[in-house]
């Protein structure tokens, strides 16, 4: 009752680390690309001078009343002006409308 285990071809395998290291690739950018859209939101709303920006979670909200889908992220940042780390929440609503519910210890 020896069952034989076949080894997969070496193009499979060349497929699959392709495929891993593009989705990888692909997750770092998308990152890259909501921290850089974070940070420009964060300096509207008057926090200038930042660094150690992190999304912690983003949420998809919906007002009850008017139907209208907006986004709220959760975030962490150190504020270099106050030499503070910041936590809270960032609501982008109706027409590119920021506000924030920040706390900096």
């Amino acid at each position: 009752m020896s069952q034989e285990v076949r080894k997969l071809p070496k193009k499979t395998i060349i497929i699959i680390t392709v495929m891993c290291l593009l989705a990888l690739v692909a997750f770092l950018v998308l990152k890259d690309l909501k921290e850089q859209k974070l940070t420009e939101i964060v300096g509207i709303l008057g926090y200038k001078n930042i660094s150690h920006i992190e999304v912690i979670n983003k949420l998809s909200v919906e007002d009850k009343e008017t139907r209208f889908k907006s986004k709220v992220f959760k975030i962490r940042f150190f504020d270099k002006d106050l030499d503070k780390t910041c936590i809270g929440f960032i609501h982008i609503g109706k027409n590119n409308q920021y506000t924030e519910d920040l706390d900096c210890k």
